[in-house]
């Protein structure tokens, strides 16, 4: 799943630490999201949506491989 969780964040100019204590995750579960290492659960999805005030597919896209 790619995602631009840094972009976002970057426009509302707050910090991972921030961002995490907003949805109650910690950072470095942001930290993950951000560089693709972990794919949020559906709930924390629409949560950061919320925050952001925002659409999941704003943030998050999914392109599913080609199983060739």
């Amino acid at each position: 799943m790619e995602n631009n969780l840094k972009v976002w964040r970057a426009k509302a100019d707050v910090t991972q630490a921030e961002l995490a204590d907003e949805v109650d995750v910690s950072r470095q579960t942001i930290n993950a999201i951000e560089r693709g290492r972990y794919d949020p659960s559906l709930e924390l999805a629409f949560e950061l949506s919320r925050y952001f005030d925002c659409r999941i597919e704003d943030i998050f896209s999914y392109e599913p491989a080609d199983d060739d």
